[in-house]
């Protein structure tokens, strides 16, 4: 009976030692993917994110490092998309040859108030004061009628243009002098009227020469290198001004 007492016991404990191991080999089982386990590897996934960021800060960092607009860039969206090739206006002119002592006269018609005025301006060396007076006036802005003294050098402009373009007809004048306030209300309406506008100075026209085309108007005004000329040849005019030396 004892012995049988005792193998009884032997067969227990072997059976013990078995069912723990077996439970250890079920503990190094491959685990099963869960939702958890879904979640941790969408985060870890996640975590790769700022390295897509960081490009892409990057690349907005080159984008701000991307050299400006050049001033003809500039002006294509600011004039209807037009702008001349950069090397047309890097090209030189000849200079012409100045007739510096025939009287200058000049036939004008207002474009806005259809007032027409023919003067003679200059002679003898002089400019006549009661011409220039007369001009002053003609070329008054139109919107408010207000009147201020006209650069004299700018009708010397218009008239070489004029006579390097071969054109002796009367000058169609689309705008001169403009107030302040004119200048800034034209602004606020028009993409092509500059805040600062040497009209404000009394030194600027935008004119036409009937018949000929504003190329060459354009052409001529340029070889003077006397101030800035703008070319405008959708609306067909030119600008003409006696500031800085600058082509548009």
């Amino acid at each position: 009976m004892r012995s049988f007492v005792l193998s009884l016991a032997t067969l227990l404990a072997f059976a013990g030692t078995s069912f723990a191991q077996t439970n250890t080999g079920a503990s190094s089982a491959p685990k099963v993917k869960t939702a958890a386990t879904a979640q941790t590897t969408t985060t870890k996934k996640q975590t790769a994110a700022p390295a897509k960021s960081a490009n892409v800060q990057k690349a907005a960092a080159q984008q701000k490092k991307a050299p400006a607009a050049t001033p003809q860039q500039l002006r294509a969206g600011r004039y209807a998309g037009f702008a001349p090739a950069a090397a047309a206006l890097a090209a030189p002119l000849p200079a012409p040859d100045l007739d510096l002592s025939s009287p200058r006269s000049l036939s004008l018609m207002n474009f806005n108030t259809k007032e027409e005025v023919t003067v003679t301006y200059w002679s003898n060396g002089a400019y006549h004061r009661s011409a220039l007076d007369q001009l002053n006036q003609f070329l008054r802005d139109s919107r408010d009628s207000g009147v201020t003294e006209m650069d004299p050098l700018l009708f010397d402009v218009l008239w070489h243009t004029a006579r390097i373009a071969g054109y002796g007809g009367q000058i169609e004048v689309l705008s001169a002098f403009r107030s302040p306030e004119s200048n800034a209300w034209l602004a606020s309406v028009s993409r092509g009227v500059a805040r600062d506008s040497q009209h404000m100075n009394g030194n600027a026209m935008d004119i036409r020469f009937p018949g000929v085309p504003v190329f060459r108007i354009r052409q001529a005004a340029r070889s003077l290198n006397m101030g800035g000329v703008g070319f405008y040849p959708r609306s067909g005019f030119v600008h003409l001004d006696t500031g800085p030396v600058r082509y548009w």
